[in-house]
């Protein structure tokens, strides 16, 4: 081979191409081989189910048959009692063979296993592994959203979309919106500012995308607009890559106030005209309020021609400086711990768990 071929832009582009190639076939097969194994457990666990109620065995059967089949296949990492329970439990949990091909075997099985742990209700534990699909969430997100109630969240802002955008722009949009929206990586006190919350939403950008949700991106903040010669400027700008639309984002501090509309339709207005491509949707508007009464948001929506919704956001307030002294520092805590260790005799360092 000649020795500079390897330099041309022809065999990077080749190299680049097979690269592609490989990594598609890899993640091809890696789902295959997720799909497979998923089936496979839910097979054996409706065995057990179907034996169990068949012959009358109880547990210990599992406990038997991780035994022997830990001998026949000790290659194979999964068949531990604990793991066969879980198998039994999925196929219990998933009884309809069509769900578990179409949904639940497209997500790896430490998903399902934690579906099974933090989810009870199967209409809700369906939703989750839909959702995992669509965003493709890890098992880390999966548990987050689940213990942030996002299912009882999503869609839940009150909007004027029905009337202010066509089907199916409008039950997009809708389902686009939460309520309330979890703030909780942030700690501020019940006193701050607009310029605060901002702030610490910007200084947390990755933690607040994730709770907007899948397709949002960030434009930029304070973003500046000029009409008829005056500054105005948008607290928060997003762009929705799926809805292709224009996300114009206000946080308010305190309660929803029927001003905010008016003003979030004239933002919205100079948005669509300054900012707005010919092929995007109409923007959309989201007021982020600490409370709001739905009777008054309704009535401020009521005749808007702009599309927007209404959603409260919880913070975890950070404690008051009085409750603060009365708690013991970490050097106190440490002084307190080897004073105990001293008096019992006992080592206090970490087991390494199994």
């Amino acid at each position: 081979m000649n020795e500079s071929l390897e330099h041309t832009a022809d065999y990077q582009r080749l190299l680049d191409d097979i690269k592609t190639r490989i990594r598609t076939a890899q993640v091809r097969a890696g789902l295959a081989v997720n799909r497979e194994l998923v089936l496979l457990y839910w097979s054996i666990g409706r065995e057990i189910l179907t034996r169990q109620d068949r012959e009358g065995w109880g547990a210990k059967v599992i406990d038997s048959l991780a035994r022997d089949l830990h001998q026949s296949f000790p290659e194979m990492k999964g068949l531990s009692p604990r793991n066969l329970k879980y198998m039994r439990a999925f196929a219990e949990a998933w009884p309809e063979e069509p769900i578990v091909q179409q949904v639940v075997a497209q997500i790896p099985w430490g998903h399902n296993v934690r579906l099974l742990d933090y989810v009870k209700s199967s209409e809700e534990r369906l939703w989750y592994a839909q959702q995992t699909i669509a965003n493709g969430w890890s098992r880390n997100v999966l548990i987050l959203q689940i213990e942030s109630g996002l299912h009882r969240r999503q869609g839940k802002a009150i909007s004027n979309f029905e009337a202010a955008l066509p089907k199916p722009q409008s039950d997009l949009a809708q389902q686009l919106l939460k309520d309330p929206y979890n703030f909780d990586f942030l700690t501020l006190d019940k006193d701050a500012r607009e310029r605060d919350i901002e702030r610490g939403l910007l200084d947390h950008l990755r933690q607040f995308l994730l709770e907007l949700g899948s397709g949002f991106a960030f434009v930029g903040s304070q973003v500046p607009l000029e009409v008829g010669g005056e500054d105005y400027r948008l607290d928060l700008l997003f762009y929705h890559l799926k809805l292709r639309v224009f996300i114009v984002a206000e946080v308010k501090a305190g309660p929803f106030r029927p001003d905010y509309v008016g003003k979030m339709n004239f933002y919205l207005s100079a948005v669509d005209d300054l900012l707005r491509h010919p092929n995007d949707q109409p923007s959309i508007g989201l007021i982020l309020c600490r409370s709001k009464e739905g009777i008054v948001v309704e009535y401020a929506l009521r005749d808007i021609g702009k599309p927007m919704g209404i959603a409260e956001f919880r913070l975890t307030e950070s404690l008051p400086d009085v409750l603060k002294s009365t708690l013991p520092s970490i050097e106190e805590l440490e002084s307190e711990l080897d004073a105990r260790t001293q008096d019992d005799g006992t080592s206090h360092e970490p087991s390494s768990g199994t």
